[in-house]
């Protein structure tokens, strides 16, 4: 996949580097909402900040500027990679795109069902059904760096398209499931502004500036309308144009680029950090088996690996697909388990299924999902550490040769 191989295609370009600044802006987090320093971090998250031009204004505390805002260009990065990969990478071949789509499906499925079953009676809690559906293919990619060249470039393949998916997935459920009042004169708004981009895509405009001032707007509207905000990067993302400018770039492939390290260096750091800060001051039992933790660290842990794993075994099964060149089914299931860590776009779901409630889910929520992603990635590592062939060296080569 070109997400794996070329540099200039992949929000994924920089596994370990993006990987590690998750981490720490985590632990930082952490770290902060457990020390003498918890005020400060609730006064920082919770800053208002508020921008008016005339009667226009937008008032949100820091959380939701990052939440609404900040994640809306990663957003408009992941459109950017899924039609560039539409288009020219891996799923642009149909023969590619059936395991990982059907093992997708498995691990959305089946996780959102295991959260179910725990809060089944709770109308409350029942809304963050979809938080344990999602993979962080950052994540996942910075632990398959840490395995060094052991990894099956057709692991990450597979890895990569499946969380490309999963992306898809949450895209939908968003849109469908994660809206609150919906005003009919924002969406009418945000409806001119695609009639608008699809005119100017008609005219063949190839520079990515006019887009991008329509794609503002669009934004703005799109918040303002109660769909939430970040969709309309997705939108913009599919008119941005791929076709080479007189200067032999294209602006998808040039956008792509400028967006990527922002995103994985700035953004999503930002992001975990205003979102990861989790007190576990003063906790008990009581919520380490609350249905909403157990339910997000079981969907997670257990749900994914089952979901992502049973599917790609029935599609290779009845001959849907075939296992990926180069790994056996003990790599795969070291694949699923690490597909477990839902870590960025788990927390982003919880925070719009609970931002409403009006029970404090939240603690329960950031916890459970902490535990899940830990326990898979660690097994994942640990499977897949013991299961993986390192590559043989060149003079071990020569004397097999000889």
């Amino acid at each position: 996949m070109n997400g794996v191989q070329d540099k200039g295609s992949s929000v994924f370009y920089h596994p370990a580097a993006g990987g590690v600044l998750l981490v720490l802006a985590s632990v930082v987090a952490i770290l902060m909402a457990n020390s003498p320093l918890s005020h400060y971090y609730d006064l920082l998250v919770e800053t208002p900040v508020s921008v008016q031009v005339g009667a226009l204004e937008i008032a949100k505390p820091l959380l939701l500027w990052v939440n609404d805002g900040l994640m809306a260009v990663f957003f408009l990065l992941v459109g950017l990679e899924l039609k560039h990969e539409f288009l020219e990478g891996e799923l642009s071949d149909r023969r590619q795109i059936i395991l990982p789509a059907v093992g997708a499906i498995g691990g959305m499925a089946v996780p959102a069902l295991v959260y179910v079953l725990f809060n089944y009676d709770n109308p409350a809690a029942i809304k963050g059904w979809a938080i344990p559906a999602a993979t962080d293919i950052a994540f996942v990619l910075g632990i398959l760096a840490l395995l060094g060249p052991r990894v099956p470039v057709s692991l990450k393949i597979f890895l990569t398209s499946l969380a490309i998916f999963d992306d898809i997935g949450a895209i939908i459920i968003i849109a469908l499931f994660y809206t609150s009042k919906i005003s009919l004169f924002a969406l009418t708004v945000v409806a001119l502004c695609i009639v608008m981009l699809f005119l100017i895509r008609r005219a063949g405009v190839l520079r990515m500036e006019p887009y991008l001032m329509v794609g503002v707007v669009m934004w703005v509207a799109t918040l303002k309308s109660g769909v939430h905000a970040t969709l309309a990067g997705v939108v913009l993302a599919m008119f941005i144009p791929a076709e080479p400018r007189h200067d032999g770039r294209s602006s998808l492939h040039e956008l792509e680029r400028s967006l990527r390290d922002m995103v994985e260096l700035v953004i999503l750091p930002i992001f975990a950090f205003c979102n990861a800060g989790v007190s576990v001051i003063g906790m008990g039992m009581a919520q380490l088996v609350h249905p909403v933790t157990m339910g997000i660290t079981a969907g997670l842990f257990i749900g994914k690996q089952v979901g992502v794993f049973a599917f790609c075994w029935l599609a290779i099964r009845y001959g849907w697909a075939s296992l990926p060149r180069g790994i056996n089914w003990i790599n795969l299931y070291g694949g699923a388990l690490l597909c477990g860590i839902g870590f960025t776009m788990s927390l982003f779901i919880g925070s719009l299924a609970f931002e409403q409630s009006t029970v404090n889910q939240v603690f329960d929520e950031r916890l459970g999902i902490i535990l899940g992603s830990l326990l898979s990635g660690v097994l994942g590592y640990v499977v897949l550490r013991l299961t993986l062939k390192a590559p043989a060296s060149p003079a071990g080569a020569e004397q097999s040769a000889g």
